[in-house]
Formats: structure tokens, C-alpha cells, sequence
């Protein structure tokens, strides 16, 4: 087993070559949405830009290598579904996380006294909330281009050894 998670590590300049494209991909996939729907408030562009590319970045590696561990010693077609549900799945959770806590920060104003009970149910239903409002509004900021990004993201790693 310790073998496998060994083998399964990407090279470092893979990753932090993957990390700076998918971190760009995400944040202009999300400048694409924003752009589409004709946004007037620079500020809150650049900081949704900047929570989206931030969870690329933060996603890419545990996705990788989550994607390499699955897939190691596995044809091409169980690389491609890999890569695909694995790198999907953590930027989404990672960018969610992300604007839970941008989220959090905002409510923290009015929330009770720091690891109070109260505080605690606070910070509980206001991440919820958030969470749910990432997956109803913020999924859609991956559509078109982070879906096409993507797919030519598992294209490329099916071609890497494994």
C-alpha cells in the first residue's frame, strides 16, 4: 500500500505546472461568466475571479494525485473518468470551502461571542448556507469554459505515465 501511494505522487514540476493552468483556467472561467452577464462592480469581479482561481490552485494538486492513486496501473478510460470525477469534485469542494469562509467573514460581524454555543450554530448554518448558495449560483461560473478546460485537462493526463 505504501508502494502504491508512493507511485502514485505526480512530479513536482507537473503539479506546479498543472496548478498555475487550472488556477488560470478556473479564474477565467469565472471572468467569462461575469463578462457574459455584464457585471458592473469591478471590485466583486476581481474577488469572485479571485476565489475561483484560488480554488483551482488549491484543488489541483489533492486532485491529482487522487486521480493518479485511482487510476494507477488502469487503462486510459478509467484514467479519463478519474481525472475527470477527481479534479471536478475537489475544485468544487475546495471553491466552495473558499466562499464559505469569504461568506463567513462577511456574517461574522453580527455572530455571537467566538466558540460560544450560539457562535457555533452561527458559524454552522451560515457555512450551510453558503454551501448551498455556491452549488446553486456558483457551479454555473465553471460553464462553458471550465468544462472545456476540463475535458482537455483529462486529455492530457491520460498521456502522462502512470
Amino acid at each position: 500500500m505504501a508502494t502504491r501511494l508512493h507511485q502514485a505522487l505526480p512530479a513536482l514540476h507537473t503539479t506546479i505546472a498543472g496548478t498555475l493552468i487550472w488556477a488560470l483556467s478556473m479564474g477565467a472561467s469565472a471572468y467569462v461568466r461575469l463578462f457574459l452577464a455584464d457585471w458592473q462592480t469591478p471590485g466583486s469581479i476581481v474577488t469572485v475571479v479571485a476565489v475561483f482561481a484560488a480554488g483551482g490552485a488549491l484543488a489541483f494538486p489533492p486532485g491529482l494525485y487522487a486521480a493518479r492513486l485511482v487510476s494507477l496501473g488502469r487503462p486510459g478510460e478509467v484514467a479519463f473518468a478519474a481525472f475527470l470525477a477527481c479534479l471536478i469534485a475537489m475544485t468544487i469542494a475546495v471553491t466552495g470551502g473558499l466562499y464559505a469562509l469569504q461568506y463567513r467573514s462577511y456574517y461574522a460581524e453580527w455572530h455571537g461571542t467566538p466558540f460560544s454555543l450560539r457562535w457555533f450554530f452561527q458559524f454552522a448554518f451560515t457555512s450551510a448556507g453558503a454551501l448551498y448558495q455556491f452549488a446553486m449560483l456558483g457551479i454555473r461560473f465553471y460553464f462553458p469554459l471550465g468544462f472545456v478546460a476540463l475535458f482537455a485537462a483529462a486529455l492530457w493526463f491520460v498521456r502522462q505515465p502512470r
